[in-house]
């Protein structure tokens, strides 16, 4: 029985990402097995081969500014999002900052968690206030969210729900592996997180590949402490002959719904619910 973990409220790590066929989802698992326990949520969802829901909202400037940074590659960026688990009905809901520092492929996110009482109301009541009553990480958290959604006038641009099976090492002090599938989308611009209906699947093999057919169908991220990168990570890489990748879902689901949405490519299995598997 694995232990509840808790992301810590700030945490910088290295984020590597791969992309990887259906088939190697259980001998990976089987490989984790070695080092790693299922998280919370995966050992919740055994009904469901492990695999829980994810439902994020990400914002942006009126004129996408953190879109055209991540797709023209600038080194140091951010993106904001706020994120709950399975379908977005219900607190808790997380308010993420995710900056990515330079090329070293180091990220640092802040995290902060709103409650009923709390969301939207932190973004869409300008009279909202953090409670001192908050622990002083997460009430720095909230008001770095806020300063940043005030100082760039965000807006709810999409919201994305996919499934993920993911690990905690227990040999670490902090190591994570995740793997995601059933990629959906949903242009929002209500603070609506609600991910029940409405959702279009989009992971057809034209958002793995570029200008080659590709099998991939699963992202699998490896995530650990800056400066301890464990060495079962080196050993699956290289069992695997795993390729580092970039891949960025909220990019990836806007380009799909802003440039076609999808019709030009992707055949009719995409209707709103479906699962390809």
């Amino acid at each position: 029985m694995s232990a509840i973990h808790t992301l810590p409220p700030v945490l910088e790590r290295y984020e590597l990402k791969y992309l990887i066929p259906w088939v190697y989802v259980e001998p990976i698992s089987d490989f984790l097995s070695l080092y790693c326990s299922l998280d919370h949520y995966s050992e919740k969802a055994a009904e469901d081969n492990y695999f829980y829901k994810v439902t994020s909202l990400y914002f942006d400037t009126p004129n996408y500014e953190f879109l055209r940074q991540r797709i023209e590659g600038k080194a140091d960026r951010f993106n904001m999002r706020v994120r709950a688990y399975g379908d977005g009905e219900s607190a808790p809901y997380f308010m993420e900052i995710k900056n990515r520092i330079g090329i070293s492929g180091v990220v640092k996110k802040y995290r902060a968690t709103a409650n009923e009482e709390q969301w939207p109301h932190i973004l869409s009541d300008p009279s909202f206030r953090v409670p001192s009553s908050d622990a002083s990480t997460e009430k720095a958290n909230k008001e770095l969210f806020l300063r940043l959604a005030i100082s760039y006038a965000i807006e709810p641009k999409i919201l994305t729900k996919y499934q993920r099976r993911a690990f905690f090492s227990t040999v670490d002090q902090y190591a994570r592996v995740t793997m995601d599938t059933n990629m959906q989308y949903r242009c929002e611009h209500e603070y609506n997180l609600c991910s029940r209906y409405g959702m279009t699947n989009y992971d057809n093999e034209t958002i793995y590949a570029t200008n080659t057919q590709s099998e991939a169908g699963v992202i699998l991220e490896l995530k650990c402490n800056v400066g301890e990168v464990p060495y079962w990570m080196l050993d699956l890489v290289k069992l695997f002959d795993l390729t580092q990748t970039g891949f960025s879902k909220y990019v990836s689901s806007m380009l799909v719904s802003h440039y076609d949405n999808g019709d030009w490519f992707m055949s009719g299995d995409r209707e709103p619910g479906y699962a390809y598997r």
